[in-house]
């Protein structure tokens, strides 16, 4: 029978279903394999053909793995909270739990579809209230715990205290606030509770603070700075502000060098570490206090004088001409005069609606206002003016940047612009532009104390200075803050915290998990509070507020691997005995664009998790391969434009477009066939063109082609189920494996799968004869099969290494065009070579394996063939014999044969003496292992 892919398909994900094949082992003596994936979040489009290229990968790999003896472990599962649930939800008032059970069941459909060899019985789903208990207990974990830099490691809150007892603050190394007290160990003990609870939270690893956050409010909730562009929310195009509100925190911030010095330590892309690096944005400079001039100090805080600005270049402190604050920073309202009032607010209205992301990327506009008021330069003594700008944000450093026009190029366009004084601090004859570099193989020149001195010398003198004066000290700064922990939405995890006397306390351990409440509708309450806020009698032991917040998308995504290591257990995230089997993921794929979001996270909770002995490993994800993106191939048509530049009813064919003045229109890509029309499924999909003129070349309509990102907005996008139900689920696998390297964005080209089809096709008809009948045999494979055959096995097993799969697609297709030649029906090298192929097309080599007589089930853990390079070795040549310079035939002679040998054995055959008509050759030429040359 010819290859009927429908029914082999279905046949065997239902026997896998039924079997539970792919299920990992909690525990064996084969070395374990962990494979996992970027999970999805369900949306209600479902995949298209670009989602399914990481896992196909990682299916591939999975499947080799097993192959070669490894217990696998292949999770799946959903991150199924998410901002386009609610959204959803708000719109037509249906529970987002609901849109999302059912679009998981259509990811599910679609994923069993394509033969994934994932073991379903660890499914999770971040939404799921047996999941999310686990995420609020790490929360749990995190608020009582504290950063003690003496360990260098988080350590419960107990400790702390224990030192507050014993010693006070004073000798406390910590990452906290700078706004902790220092108190001895008496004054702590008057305390009151609240107060104790107070001051804890300033050290606590996720903590309360006012921050300037992205607030949406059409959306009615924060976004992250990956979520908003040019100023507007990325979904719905909704405008975004900056603005101050009270949020859950994360210090990520003190793991900032561990997070940094751990990239060196795994198997990334170079690209997402470097993107790391500079998120973390180490910098190694000094603190220097700028005094605020007396004459306003009188509105300042009580106790603050001065204004600390972190500079990496400290050499630069005498060409200081004017000093910069962000527009949100706190001491802005205390330091604008009333003359500079108007102009500073008008300002910080204009930067409220930008993004962070956007204020750090515009470095051409020079903007910014003048407060009115002076500091002062604790080397030079001078009277500086002290500006605002938007180029300086309240989270990096200290909020405050010192400006030496003469020595960076962005300083001296603010200080031309503004007409301020520029400084000099070097010889005048120097390039402005490269001054400051030029300092570090110089000397300076009218700089003060530092003169004739060279870099080096300069830095630490100043610092040394400035700790004596108490005006500074060196410091190591890092550009990543610390992370906000909060939406102001209804579809995520809800924080286990209630609030007593303004304080927040955690629910009980027991208590997890706390569970989402109903509400009426899902948008914000009228005074502004978050969803939650909507809840009735949603109350801690009926009294106490719960927190109205819920926790951000990247909350589940933090630690999920964990739990694939254990799925159903009730009592931990995952039992000791799994997380020491497990350890960590060897091989993880997924896209680089989460690379400062999720993937920097999953690193800081896994680093606090280990801490705390939790866990074993340091580093989540040993291995790391970004997949690229599948790109849409867009098809268009060309309406005709009259000379008044409306749209005609007429549209003409992409060849004689030039005859006219036309506008393209994208077209559903699923009605063209090789840039071939369907003229009446068009009419259908765009009625308004339904009496349409239809100017034709060769009498078909030729569409416009373009490449560009796959979405529902271009119609370029393709379901895989449409190609399954026409070509099967392994010829998709294959093909899109065949599209290019993994790791490269290629585009999606549908008129190349009718090629890796009929290579299956051919594949099949190995295995039959002429009448579609299986047949194979048992006779002694030839050399030239058991090259073939081991030239794939090595071949494969190369490049599954190595991740190269799309020349591995090639490699199949030629060792079956070699048998197929060969007329090979042998089973010891078929039954290798389905055995190689497995893992790319697995429903078909299922298939075979059983025809071929394996009966037992799966070929799913069948050892690997082993390479004999034996085979391979070439100990014949066929060689190539010419008679008086034309080539009659070719001879197969061993490579051991001396010349003369050679010469007897070409001389001795039947053909050759035909073409020599019985005449003695006059010269015979034989390079060996080359051609053989008869001339008569």
């Amino acid at each position: 029978m010819d290859y009927q892919f429908k029914e082999i398909e279905q046949k065997w994900q239902k026997f896998w279903a039924q079997h539970k094949t792919f299920k990992a082992a909690d525990a064996s003596n084969k070395p374990k394999f962990y494979v996992l994936d970027m999970f999805p979040y369900p949306s209600g489009a479902g995949l298209h053909v670009g989602h399914p290229l990481g896992y196909i990968a990682s299916d591939i790999f999975s499947r080799y793995k097993r192959l070669k003896g490894f217990n696998v472990l292949h999770p799946m599962g959903y991150d199924s909270f998410g901002l386009p649930a609610e959204q959803y939800a708000i719109q037509t008032g249906q529970h987002p739990a609901l849109t999302t059970e059912a679009n998981i069941n259509t990811y599910r459909k679609q994923l069993d579809g394509l033969g994934f060899s994932f073991d379903w019985s660890r499914e999770v789903r971040t939404s799921d209230p047996e999941y999310y208990k686990w995420t609020q207990w790490i929360f749990m974990q995190l608020f009582n715990s504290w950063y003690n830099l003496e360990t260098d490691r988080a350590e419960d809150i107990t400790t702390l205290i224990e030192k507050f007892n014993a010693s006070g603050s004073a000798d406390v190394k910590a990452v906290c606030d700078e706004d902790t007290k220092t108190f001895m160990p008496s004054d702590w003990a008057v305390m009151t509770d609240e107060e104790k609870q107070e001051e804890l939270l300033k050290y606590r690893l996720t903590y309360l603070k006012e921050s300037t956050v992205n607030w949406c409010a059409a959306l009615g909730t924060v976004l992250a700075n990956d979520e908003v562009k040019d100023g507007f929310s990325e979904r719905g195009g909704h405008p975004v502000e900056q603005k101050k509100m009270m949020q859950w925190s994360m210090r990520i911030s003190a793991y900032a060098e561990r997070l940094l010095q751990g990239l060196n330590t795994i198997d990334w892309p170079e690209p997402v570490k470097e993107m790391q690096r500079n998120w973390i944005g180490k910098s190694i400079g000094a603190a220097v206090k700028f005094k605020i001039e007396a004459a306003v100090s009188k509105a300042l805080p009580a106790g603050v004088d001065a204004i600390e600005v972190f500079t990496t270049r400290v050499d630069t402190i005498f060409g200081v001409s004017y000093l910069v604050l962000a527009p949100e920073h706190e001491l802005v309202t205390a330091l604008t005069t009333p003359g500079q009032l108007d102009a500073v607010n008008s300002y910080i209205a204009q930067t409220k609606k930008k993004s962070e992301l956007d204020r750090m990327a515009d470095t051409k506009t020079v903007s910014g206002a003048f407060t009115g008021s002076y500091v002062i330069n604790p080397v030079s003594g001078e009277r500086i003016q002290l500006w605002i700008a938007d180029y300086v944000l309240a989270g990096y450093g200290t909020g405050a940047v010192m400006g030496v026009p003469s020595g960076d190029q962005r300083d001296w366009l603010f200080a031309t612009h503004f007409n301020l004084p520029i400084v000099q601090i070097l010889d005048a004859q120097q390039d402005i532009e490269h001054q400051a570099d030029a300092t570090k193989d110089g000397k300076y020149i009218n700089s003060g104390f530092i003169n004739g001195m060279n870099y080096t010398e300069a830095t630490a003198t100043l610092n040394a200075w400035l700790e004596e004066q108490g005006q500074g000290k060196a410091k190591i700064n890092y550009r990543m803050r610390d992370a906000i922990f909060g939406r102001q939405r209804y579809w995520g995890e809800p924080i286990p915290v209630y609030f007593k006397d303004g304080l927040p306390y955690l629910i009980k351990a027991e208590e997890l998990p706390l569970l989402l409440p109903e509400i009426d509708k899902y948008l914000p309450t009228e005074t502004g509070e978050p969803p939650l806020g909507r809840a009735e009698d949603w109350k801690y032991e009926d009294e106490y507020e719960y927190e109205l917040s819920t926790m951000p998308g990247w909350a589940g995504s933090s630690w999920y691997w964990y739990r694939y290591m254990d799925a159903k257990n009730d009592s931990d995230f995952a039992s000791a005995e799994a997380i020491k089997y497990w350890k960590d993921v060897d091989l993880y794929i997924g896209g680089a664009e989460h690379a400062t979001g999720h993937l920097l996270y999953s690193r800081f909770w896994n680093k606090f998790l280990k801490d705390l002995g939790y866990v074993q490993e340091e580093e989540p994800f040993k291995k790391l391969i970004n997949q690229g993106m599948i790109q849409g191939r867009s098809n268009f048509v060309y309406r005709v434009i009259d000379e008044e530049g409306r749209g005609t009813n007429k549209l003409v064919s992409y060849g004689l477009r030039k005859d006219y003045k036309t506008s393209a229109l994208h077209v559903d890509v699923n009605i063209v066939d090789n840039e071939v029309l369907n003229i009446e499924q068009f009419k259908l999909f765009r009625p308004e063109f339904a009496d349409a003129e239809f100017i034709l070349e060769n009498g078909r309509y030729i569409c416009g082609v373009e490449v560009e990102k796959m979405s529902k907005s271009k119609f370029n996008v393709v379901n895989p189920d449409v190609l399954i139900e026409s070509y099967g689920a392994d010829t998709l696998r294959m093909y899109e494996m065949f599209l290019g390297p993994l790791e490269q964005s290629k585009p999606w080209n549908t008129n190349g799968i009718e090629g890796v089809f009929k290579f299956l096709r051919k594949f099949w008809r190995l295995f039959h004869n002429e009448a579609w009948t299986f047949h194979v045999n048992d006779s002694v494979p030839s050399k030239a099969e058991l090259k073939a055959l081991h030239k794939i096995i090595k071949k494969v097993q190369d490049d599954v290494e190595r991740f190269s799969f799309n020349t591995s697609v090639s490699s199949f297709m030629i060792a079956v065009n070699e048998l197929t030649d060969l007329k090979c029906k042998n089973r010891q090298v078929l039954e290798d070579l389905v055995v190689v192929l497995s893992p790319y097309a697995p429903h078909i080599c299922e298939e075979l394996w059983m025809l071929l007589g394996n009966e037992a089930g799966s070929l799913s853990y069948t050892p690997y063939p082993t390479f004999n390079p034996a085979y391979l070795v070439e100990d014949e040549f066929s060689y190539p014999v010419s008679v008086n310079g034309k080539t009659r035939l070719n001879l197969s002679m061993s490579l051991t044969l001396e010349a003369k040998e050679v010469e007897e054995t070409v001389l001795a055959n039947e053909d050759v003496q035909k073409y020599l008509e019985g005449k003695a050759p006059k010269k015979v030429i034989v390079v060996k292992g080359r051609i053989v040359n008869i001339v008569i």
